[in-house]
């Protein structure tokens, strides 16, 4: 795997991954486009088949390289939401 290239798409879809933290809401650059806190939480381990699609689709990666990027942005993700942002 090309962990420089995957870093690079998980500071992409970072930067547009919007967090609105009055509302508790993700909002994401991929097709599923709305995700509560709660729902992130309890779910965060499974991959959006809305994210899979999006990485094979918009990155060409494959699925080990998904679910690396999914759990680092996972874990940014909910850092931020823990953290409120700071």
């Amino acid at each position: 795997m090309d962990y420089k290239f995957l870093d690079k798409v998980i500071e992409q879809i970072i930067s547009e991954t919007e967090i609105d933290y009055d509302r508790k809401v993700i909002g994401n650059p991929f097709p599923f486009p709305i995700v509560f806190y709660p729902h992130f939480s309890r779910s965060s381990r499974l991959i959006p088949f809305s994210f899979f699609n999006h990485c094979r689709d918009v990155y060409g990666l494959n699925k080990q390289e998904i679910e690396y990027v999914w759990e680092e942005y996972r874990e940014i993700i909910k850092d931020k939401i823990e953290n409120n942002g700071l």
